[in-house]
């Protein structure tokens, strides 16, 4: 095997399908991004057979429902889904949007007026009996859960970490 290759931050490479494949230095791996989500929300590894993973710049790990050579240098390759390369790992509105429903462990119900301030972008103290750390903060919707976000849960207060871009106005949402 040749010396270990550079991230290059304005392409896509593939993510390795173990560590002992990595190539990259840093980069995490196929099987670390499926145990992250296995391991802190409980989503079945099986969600993600049909999809492909990719690094993009510095920890921006990008899901593609499809296959693609690589390298490859283009804007944008499915969506984002998690941030790595930090001390702790970080999935994505859209990612906690797309996959969360799967997930059975670390979602925070909230509904009526609670949910419409995390959908504000608005943090507020919210007792939790669970894992400090990412969240998933979901509502109900018609007589099911639907995931609103990723929120950050420390010290008693849940801090909505929804994009200014995806906070909404809302009237508290209902259960309904």
């Amino acid at each position: 095997m040749s010396d270990a290759q550079e991230n290059v931050g304005q392409q896509f490479g593939r993510l390795p399908a173990t560590a002992a494949d990595r190539e990259v230095e840093g980069r995490a791996s196929r099987e670390e991004v499926i145990d992250f989500f296995a391991e802190r929300f409980d989503i079945d590894p099986a969600v993600f057979e049909d999809f492909s993973f990719w690094e993009k710049g510095k920890g921006k790990i990008w899901i593609f429902a499809a296959d693609a050579p690589s390298p490859i240098r283009v804007e944008g390759l499915g969506m984002t889904v998690l941030r790595t390369r930090q001390e702790h790992w970080k999935p994505t509105q859209s990612a906690i949007q797309r996959f969360g429903g799967h997930a059975t462990k670390n979602v925070i119900e909230i509904d009526g007026e609670a949910a419409a301030t995390f959908a504000r972008g608005e943090d507020q103290e919210l007792d939790w009996d669970g894992d400090w750390g990412y969240l998933i903060a979901a509502h109900g919707v018609g007589g099911e859960r639907e995931p609103i976000g990723v929120g950050l849960y420390v010290y008693g207060e849940l801090r909505s970490t929804v994009p200014k871009g995806n906070q909404e106005s809302l009237s508290p949402l209902s259960t309904d």
